[in-house]
């Protein structure tokens, strides 16, 4: 009985988990030199030529247009570590791939991959128990605080220096949008802009608006302003239906004008009689309703981004409008300030003090477009890390230390599961040690003596492996500051389980044409 078509192909046994765990293998490798703070970088360029240098994790998966399924649930797992914490995708996918690896010698010793999975739940369970015992009682000041956006930040490209800078504006930016519910994350925005080193990066207590006024006569700055969105186009009104006008002589031609003139000054009008100082228009504008605009004094934008609009409705107040025939006052936002501000080669709109949400942004400067989009991956990762520490609770000491503990725990506690499943929580434990051996390497020490070393250091104390100029050292990670929150890890430990346990069990692969 013949049940797949003629164009199917299909994979079963050990065939189908060679291949799938062989395509999960390949992207762990891909992302495991970019781990730590000596991590490298990868250049990824598309087909229409667009070039992409990064070490983050998730951007590189993503960028790589993976196809294999299996190998797509790696790129999820990173995804997924992303949109939780905010951080920590690489050691989440180098964590999943490794245990492919080990579960692939144990199926080669004929322990059957039900049993791989169960004592994979088990050692997962063990070591978020021992994660809770690491986790620091330390009180999350700012000072604590500062060192964990740091720690997030080193190696992504902002230099130890601007690190330290963008450290602090991260800490004051996530401080500003606390509130009793926690962090409010969507209310610090990132802003970008070319032509000046990151130390020159800076906090604005508002939202900055890569927009430029209408005309050059419009007031570029006004205090105590009142705002208005509008999302309507402010242009001659089309007639609902098809029609013909014949003009025969020039009185109905200057009548005709006239009239538009007309209509454009009662816009103007409008919006002056409402009070309205600020117009945020996410449509066009047209060259002579502006004119009429600025005859009022009435500072005007067009085809503002829609998500800038909704940023700017939340800070000020403002509801979005669809004429300005009927404006209501509690349509109307308010800002203490909004200037227009040269910065770099481009005219930038800072709008500050606003009625509603305290909502800031970040400034970023750096000096080219690539160094500028890895700089805003890496302070919106510290952003998530600096949030996640808050509302979560719980830093734990960096630099490998957890992995080496969390392994030691592991297999101490294996030894209470019977049966094959102690061999796949010995294979847990080894995966865990990958995550050090590998930020070892990467740091230009030799993996195994560092990782005897770590270990030794780590009966008597607490150890880590902290980058020193180009050469790696073993050392207290609180001494030097390296510390990540225990939610970034305890995320990864349960993706990767997972979705190395879900591959793990596929033995019957079917692809139709």
């Amino acid at each position: 009985m013949f049940i797949l078509g003629d164009d199917a192909q299909r994979t079963r046994g050990r065939d189908a988990q060679s291949s799938n765990i062989t395509a999960g293998k390949a992207v762990a490798e891909s992302v495991r030199t970019t781990l730590g703070p000596r991590g490298m970088d990868k250049m990824l360029v598309d087909s229409t030529g667009t070039v992409v240098i990064t070490n983050d994790g998730v951007t590189i998966l993503e960028e790589m247009d993976i196809e294999h399924p299996a190998a797509q649930m790696l790129v999820e797992v990173a995804q997924t570590q992303e949109s939780e914490v905010g951080d920590g995708t690489t050691t989440a996918s180098v964590l999943a791939g490794q245990l492919l690896a080990k579960s692939e010698e144990l199926v080669e010793q004929n322990v059957h991959p039900t049993t791989i999975v169960e004592g994979y739940a088990q050692a997962r369970d063990f070591a978020l128990e021992a994660l809770d015992d690491l986790t620091l009682d330390d009180e999350l000041d700012d000072a604590l605080l500062r060192r964990v956006a740091a720690s997030s930040m080193t190696g992504k490209g902002t230099g130890d220096v601007s690190a330290d800078r963008l450290a602090d504006l991260v800490v004051d930016a996530v401080r500003r949008v606390e509130t009793a519910e926690g962090v409010q994350r969507d209310n610090v925005r990132i802003q970008t802009e070319v032509g000046a080193a990151a130390s020159e990066s800076a906090l604005v207590e508002g939202i900055v608006v890569d927009e430029e006024p209408v005309r050059d006569n419009m007031p570029r700055s006004v205090e105590d302003a009142t705002v208005a969105i509008l999302r309507t186009k402010l242009d001659t009104r089309e007639a609902s239906v098809d029609a013909e006008y014949n003009i025969t002589d020039v009185d109905q031609l200057n009548a005709a004008l006239d009239a538009e003139e007309a209509e454009f000054e009662s816009y103007a009008q409008s919006l002056d009689d409402a009070g309205v100082d600020v117009l945020f228009c996410t449509k066009k504008i047209d060259d002579r309703a502006a004119a009429h605009l600025a005859k009022h004094g009435i500072l005007a934008f067009k085809s503002v981004k829609t998500s800038d609009a909704k940023a700017l409705a939340s800070a000020t107040g403002a509801v979005s409008i669809a004429s300005v025939d009927d404006i209501d006052a509690d349509d109307l936002g308010y800002a203490a300030s909004v200037r227009v501000e040269r910065v770099g080669e481009d005219d930038l709109t800072f709008v500050e003090g606003g009625a509603d949400a305290e909502t800031v942004t970040l400034l970023l400067r750096g000096g080219t477009e690539h160094v500028l989009d890895e700089l805003e991956r890496a302070v919106g990762d510290a952003l998530d890390v600096a949030a996640v520490a808050l509302d979560e609770g719980g830093v734990v000491p960096g630099a490998g230390y957890p992995e080496i503990k969390l392994a030691d725990h592991v297999r101490e506690r294996a030894n209470s599961i019977s049966g094959r499943g102690q061999l796949a929580a010995d294979a847990f434990a080894d995966a865990l040690d990958v995550l050090p051996r590998t930020l070892a390497e990467n740091t230009g020490m030799d993996p195994i003596d560092a990782l005897v070393d770590l270990r030794a250091a780590n009966e008597t104390g607490r150890a880590g492996l902290i980058a020193t100029g180009e050469h790696g050292d073993i050392a207290d990670p609180v001494d030097h500051g390296v510390f990540d929150p225990a939610a970034v890890k305890r995320e990864a430990l349960e993706s990767a389980t997972e979705a190395a346990t879900m591959i793990l069990r596929i033995d019957d692969i079917i692809a139709g044409e």
